[in-house]
């Protein structure tokens, strides 16, 4: 498998991709081992991901330039993922401990001694299989990865074809730093390999991507009843109020629109702003989306990187083109950039209307429509009117109000006078055909164990 730089088209890599046999025997070895991991000592458990981390953090700007080279994201936004990675595994290595601790929930006493106790102890699931992305391969991949080692499972780890080398050194520096080989090993190349490894008889399926290959595989994987979690794409939208700044909204909203080149799935990708403020608000925004700087991925200047995938450009052709057939006018961008590599120009759509794809349709891309509103409950009934349930925002001063507005949202996270953000002490979770189940937070590390109801008597 050829692992291509998407600035350039030069061939950065070439790797060999699994096949059914060397699926069929990691998994083997996973099972095998996978008893005695869920044995080993918590503490040692946590000491090799303590181990991980450092290694991360020693090695993060080689790390870096090998997420940049192959997917093509901007080197600073890299080393920021990279950073902030940290932060996650000092989450999971703190309460991975008293999430696992057992719970006594009853008791019945004769005097001193306890007759009937009744509890709850928590278990691994097994052997899983995480299924990754290549937008933000650390923050996604150690969402799944890092827990389900903690909480004693083995991993059978695909990245995606798009983040193959980071994969690789991921599994790598888990070797180096005490995670036996095969209590975690990676599963290499694109999605026939993934359809192997969905073959294989794992406890539990865990994949972020497009809602198409998420039905696809739960389709697959329902007979068998397995752990299923599913992070899959957004069409998040922000309402902008008229009582805010707009300069100020408009400078947090494009960086939400438009950082990773628009590659999140918690990207913004709809944005509503009350009919007073609007024109204002647009000015400021085009005039922001016009100074980022596009170019090589691997200068520091750079804001603006390729796609990752090539296959997308046509994607963003077709939905400007609709806009356009359907009324709405671009102010900026709108066009592949003139150039080698995936680029496309960053694009600000404007008069746009809910039937066009741009605004019902995951972008992935540097690209957002703006459509004016008359009242908040416009907004909210525009904003819900979607598939998808990822993440919803609201610009305002009044606090009061946003909490009444995004009450009404249909999403698994809200904003407030922010956007594109994720914490790890929050559940991530989606709504609709934004996926199933929760990572991060102390729902996400219990995503990766099964309770065991205790009765005992004496």
């Amino acid at each position: 498998m050829q692992i291509v730089n998407p600035a350039n088209e030069s061939v950065v890599s070439e790797v060999p991709s699994d096949d059914a046999a060397s699926i069929a025997d990691k998994f083997t070895r996973a099972k095998r081992a996978q008893p005695a991991w869920a044995r080993t000592p918590l503490d040692t458990r946590l000491a090799a991901i303590r181990q991980f981390r450092a290694a991360v953090e020693k090695e993060s700007g080689a790390l870096a330039l090998t997420l940049t080279r192959e997917m093509g994201k901007p080197i600073s936004q890299a080393k920021n993922e990279l950073a902030a990675l940290l932060g996650r595994i000092d989450f999971f290595l703190e309460h991975t401990p008293q999430v696992l601790a057992a719970e006594v929930v009853f008791e019945e006493r004769d005097g001193n001694s306890v007759k009937l106790e009744e509890r709850i102890s928590f278990e691994p699931l097994g052997v899983i299989a995480n299924i990754s992305a290549w937008n933000y391969p650390w923050f996604v991949g150690s969402n799944v990865f890092v827990p389900a080692l903690l909480t004693g499972n083995a991993v059978l780890y695909k990245p995606s074809e798009h983040a193959t080398l980071t994969g690789l050194a991921i599994t790598r520096l888990l070797h180096e730093s005490g995670i036996p080989k095969d209590v975690f090993s990676s599963v290499i190349g694109a999605g026939d390999v993934g359809v192997l490894l969905l073959d294989q008889p794992v406890n539990g399926v865990f994949f972020t991507g497009s809602y198409r290959t998420g039905q696809k595989i739960s389709e697959h994987v329902a007979p068998r009843f397995v752990k299923l979690g599913l992070e899959l794409g957004g069409k998040d939208p922000t309402y902008v109020c008229e009582d805010v700044d707009p300069k100020l909204a408009a400078e947090s909203l494009a960086d939400g629109a438009m950082y990773n080149t628009g590659q999140s799935c918690c990207a913004v990708e709809r944005i509503y702003v009350h009919e007073r403020i609007a024109d204002a608000f647009t000015a400021h925004f085009q005039k922001v989306v016009e100074g980022f700087v596009m170019g090589d991925p691997e200068d520091p200047k750079t804001y603006i990187g390729p796609l990752a995938r090539k296959e997308q450009l046509d994607e963003l052709d077709r939905q400007v083109a609709d806009a356009r057939a359907l009324g709405a006018r671009v102010l900026t961008g709108g066009k592949r950039a003139a150039r080698p590599g995936y680029y496309f120009e960053p694009t600000l759509l404007v008069d746009t209307q809910d039937a066009m794809r741009v605004m019902r349709e995951e972008s992935f891309g540097p690209i957002i429509g703006i459509a004016r509103v008359a009242s908040d409950a416009e907004a909210v009934r525009r904003m819900n009117d979607t598939e998808y349930g990822l993440t919803a925002g609201v610009y305002t001063r009044d606090k009061a109000r946003a909490e009444r507005l995004l009450a009404e949202l249909d999403a698994g996270s809200v904003y407030w006078n922010c956007c594109d953000r994720v914490s790890p002490r929050l559940p991530w979770t989606g709504r609709k055909h934004s996926g199933l189940g929760s990572t991060l937070s102390t729902h996400g590390i219990r995503t990766f164990v099964q309770p065991k109801a205790w009765h005992l008597r004496t």
